[in-house]
């Protein structure tokens, strides 16, 4: 059985893990998260209700999609644990940090990324290959200095269900041997317009050593 971890049970990661429940098809889920629910989170996190307030998101969000729990944080020091049975790993967590310590755990083991991120009207998606594609710092070298969370500049409840099932869908794409390579792409909810952006990755990269040059000039990380 193929195993696909989520990293984050919010307005993205529930989404894309009820999608993935929803296609029933035989894949085990895991769930990581250390945050609890709050009322501020029910707009767009749906996998919760006013009754799962101050429980662990994790274990709700399992509870709600089959899936299996970890309440932890995910860093240097959990990473081998959480991400030993890994097939598929979809980042959908909140700050820069945990972002790029993803794509660098996930490249380093070889183990298919899935990158979703989604900020006021702006999302964005990238399925990483390890040794194949452009990985996240192909884009961006690190983590930028100062930038909001969604916590902190809020973000667009639909745009969430749209990147989530986006997520989904590479994932399973993914894991059914058919992923898609080399495109990043980014979803603009004011204007309702998409834009799928090719890749190639860059030979300096420091986490796959091999960046992503782009056929679009100015391109900045969609927080």
């Amino acid at each position: 059985m193929k195993t696909a971890v989520f990293l984050g049970a919010g307005g993205l990661g529930c989404p894309a893990a009820l999608a993935l429940a929803e296609e029933k098809a035989g894949i085990r889920l895991v769930i990581v998260d250390p945050d609890r629910v709050e009322r501020s989170n029910l707009a767009r996190q749906i996998l919760y209700g006013e009754a799962d307030i101050g429980a662990p998101k994790a274990e709700i969000a399992a509870l709600r999609t089959g899936a299996e729990a970890r309440v932890a944080r995910f860093e240097a020091a959990t990473a081998n644990e959480l991400l030993k049975d890994a097939d598929v790993l979809l980042d959908g967590t909140d700050d820069f940090e945990t972002r790029f310590l993803a794509n660098d755990e996930a490249v380093r083991r070889g183990i298919p990324l899935v990158h979703g991120a989604a900020l006021g009207w702006s999302g964005q998606l990238l399925t990483v290959l390890p040794g194949r594609t452009a990985c996240l710092r192909c884009l961006f070298e690190g983590p930028p200095d100062a930038a909001p969370t969604c916590a902190e500049a809020g973000v667009l409840a639909p745009l969430c269900g749209l990147v989530g099932a986006a997520m989904a869908r590479a994932a399973l794409a993914v894991l059914r041997g058919q992923p898609e390579a080399g495109v990043l792409h980014r979803w603009d909810a004011r204007t309702g317009t998409h834009r799928p952006l090719s890749l190639k990755r860059d030979p300096a990269c420091a986490a796959c050593a091999t960046a992503a040059s782009l056929r679009t000039k100015e391109l900045r990380p969609c927080p």
